[in-house]
């Protein structure tokens, strides 16, 4: 995997290019320099986090033939105070809608993607304690 990241000579903002040719902005915060243009690289961190697990719990549902609907991960971190500011705690809250889909079922698929498949939380799990909670909603 690669990615190229340029930094636009204007303050705080860079361009990067991910290694499947994608584009992506990013900005600091005004007191950092920044022009708040764009997500700050640990938001796009946090989001990516949330990603991987949303789409391993999607695939692991739809591959179990379960009717899942649709998918939601609200995400909240707390950082370290002092450099680096690692996150330190995320919760991860999902809200799975399907058609007789039980709670047990999708639990079991967060804690897949948890302790198994989601990279990115494997890899913030080092820093971070990391919390899932879930709902259900028929439909």
């Amino acid at each position: 995997m690669k990615s190229t990241i340029r930094w636009h000579n204007d303050g705080m903002s860079f361009i990067a290019e991910t290694g499947s040719g994608h584009i992506l902005a990013m900005d600091g915060a005004p007191e950092g320099g920044g022009r708040n243009l764009a997500p700050r690289p640990m938001e796009l961190l946090l989001a990516g986090t949330g990603g991987c697990t949303a789409y391993d719990v999607v695939l692991i549902l739809k591959r179990g033939r379960h009717a899942v609907t649709d998918c939601e991960v609200k995400l909240s971190a707390d950082r370290a105070e002092s450099d680096p500011k690692v996150f330190t705690k995320i919760n991860m809250h999902f809200i799975v809608r399907g058609k007789n889909l039980r709670l047990e079922t999708v639990e079991k698929a967060i804690k897949l993607s948890a302790e198994k498949y989601c990279s990115a939380s494997l890899m913030l799990g080092k820093t971070a304690e990391i919390t899932h909670t879930c709902e259900v909603i028929e439909g």
